[in-house]
């Protein structure tokens, strides 16, 4: 007997789940906001997440510095994507950002925006990530922590 999810899909084994998981990127990427960005996956594994923004200079303060708005959505967007990346999809499928403290440490300067996350705990509705931005060079940009809900 399968067990049946929010949207009443019956059935969830080990296959269908993975290709549920494999399809988070492209999903994530073709929402309105998130496909105006032009972010690119560069790692999606298990807990585990590196997203690349590629340098845009409509994207910075002064034509050099990514706006702290604009690391805040990368670094947001990928905890995210780390916490779909091994979700338990007969569970649930609606979620959101519980909560993001973002902290500031330096500047993406003229180069591409890298944004690592991985999955610190999972309980039964909430997530814990952690995420670092660092410049295309690795340098630290920023560093949050963050609470995401699926259910």
């Amino acid at each position: 007997m399968g067990t049946t999810d929010d949207a009443g899909a019956v059935g969830l084994d080990d296959e269908r789940q993975r290709h549920l998981r494999a399809a988070v990127p492209a999903a994530m990427l073709a929402t309105p906001y998130l496909s105006g960005l032009g972010l690119v996956f560069e790692r999606y594994e298990p807990d585990d997440v590196t997203v690349r923004l590629p340098f845009r200079e409509d994207l910075t303060n002064d034509s050099i510095c990514y706006h702290g708005g604009v690391i805040a959505t990368v670094l947001d967007t990928t905890g995210a994507a780390a916490a779909w990346s091994n979700h338990d999809f007969a569970r649930g499928t609606r979620a959101s950002t519980v909560a993001l403290s973002v902290q500031y440490v330096g500047a993406v300067r003229g180069g591409d925006l890298v944004c690592h996350a991985r999955v610190v705990r999972r309980a039964r509705e909430l997530i814990f990530t952690e995420i670092t931005a660092t410049d295309d060079a690795g340098a630290a940009a920023a560093h949050a922590v963050q609470t995401y809900r699926i259910a």
